[in-house]
């Protein structure tokens, strides 16, 4: 005997558990959920090192990246004002969360992602949400009579009068992102803008910096040839096989995508090479001869990232400063300031925070995320073409977006109840 439900969740992660606890309050009738990991929200579990960077601190969606229309991304994203999507957590959910000052993150008070996961499935459930857990939607298509069928591993099939669909992307598979919804989304006919691993390690092969992993340092990063010429300020890793860090992911899109000749330049201290080159010759007549170049610049660079810098310039680390040529001075300055990464790969979705690309959001209604040629069909999260920033921009993006189709469902449902048309 086939299972019929009036709403099909398919994902539990952020964007389906938000969209399940939204359609169910509203009572749609039977709301299942389908989530092909043991016990959902896999992505929330490991995020903010077990912490749950559950939302950020300011929320600009200029900093977010879409091939989709800019002014779309703009108004599902504050369809759901972060303000409010804080008072959310911490009054309706009763999670309160905190400002980590020197991120401007906001996390659980409990410092607990699985809290937060936890939380959010019971509210759910509270609602009348019916989990499956360990169960894979592997087929979806839309009958005559306008209901829809899915094939559900192990379940069998299922009929439902809506799907919501928050499956993720591809990015970090270990947690059951394959990419699945994407693939049904594509064979409904659909379209899927160019998918690549975003918010991922920079490598680079031979890697350059070997010796240097583990330094870890605040810097500024940008890509001088890319369109806006973005620029972003933060922490900077060196690991055996390449660069991370906050900086590097935020900017990992522009390289594994090519624009502007996918270069991008580190400022190491934050200077300018213009600034370093005044700084160096400055302190060459303030400081006297007794100055070597080698001490002055490890002041400000841990020694060994200093000595590798003065190694790549040509530069004798016991150089007077008071004698230092002008041809050795401003090529110093320009790997200080204006350092061009030499990356030739990245670590994939392996590593990837989030999947750039996705569903055009051109096809999707502004207003409550149902597809313009598939009604009943909801979608939410990592499926658009959209992502942000490290540091809870992403999860601002499920919750409102998952908030959003879950409320799109129940109304679709309503109205149909009522007898009046989509």
């Amino acid at each position: 005997m086939r299972e019929v439900a009036d709403l099909v969740v398919v994902g539990a992660g952020a964007a389906g558990l938000m969209a399940a606890i939204h359609a169910a309050e509203r009572g749609v009738g039977r709301t299942l959920v389908f989530e092909r990991s043991r016990d959902g929200g896999r992505k929330i579990l490991i995020s903010g090192g077990g912490r749950c960077n559950v939302l950020p601190s300011r929320l600009d969606p200029a900093d977010f990246v879409t091939a989709s229309s800019p002014n779309s991304l703009r108004k599902l994203l504050l369809s759901w004002p972060l303000a409010e999507q804080r008072r959310y957590f911490e009054k309706v959910l009763d999670i309160p969360l905190a400002l980590e000052e020197e991120t401007g993150k906001l996390f659980p008070v409990s410092n607990k992602a699985r809290h937060v996961r936890d939380r959010l499935v019971e509210a759910a459930r509270d609602h009348g949400a019916d989990f499956h857990f360990e169960h894979s939607v592997e087929g979806l298509r839309q009958d005559p009579d306008g209901l829809w069928t899915l094939d559900v591993t192990p379940m069998g099939t299922v009929r439902s009068r809506a799907v919501l669909l928050a499956t993720g992307g591809l990015s970090v598979p270990a947690t059951g992102s394959d990419g699945t919804g994407l693939r049904i989304l594509e064979g409904l006919g659909h379209t899927i803008h160019d998918l690549y691993p975003a918010l991922t390690p920079l490598t680079a092969d031979p890697p350059p910096h070997g010796e240097l992993a583990g330094i870890s340092l605040d810097v500024t990063m940008t890509a001088p040839r890319a369109p806006r010429r973005p620029t972003v300020r933060g922490g900077f890793l060196f690991t055996h096989r390449g660069w991370s860090g906050p900086t590097v992911l935020n900017l990992s899109h522009i390289a594994i995508r090519g624009e502007g000749e996918g270069l991008l330049e580190v400022r190491w201290s934050h200077e300018s090479a213009e600034e370093w080159d005044r700084r160096l010759r400055d302190a060459g007549q303030e400081e006297g001869a007794s100055v070597p170049v080698g001490g002055f610049v490890r002041r400000a660079l841990p020694q060994r990232l200093a000595d590798r810098l003065l190694h790549e310039a040509g530069v004798p680390p016991e150089t007077p400063l008071a004698r230092f040529p002008r041809a050795d001075r401003e090529r110093l300055s320009a790997l200080l300031g204006a350092y061009p990464l030499p990356w030739t790969g990245d670590e994939g979705y392996r590593k990837a925070e989030v999947t750039g690309g996705g569903l055009a959001l051109a096809e999707v209604h502004p207003k409550r995320l149902e597809s313009r040629s598939h009604p009943g069909l909801f979608l939410a999260g990592e499926l658009l073409d959209a992502f942000g920033p490290i540091g809870g921009y992403n999860f601002a993006w499920a919750w409102a977006t998952g908030r959003m189709a879950g409320r799109g469902a129940a109304d679709y449902l309503r109205q149909h109840d009522s007898g009046g048309g989509g």
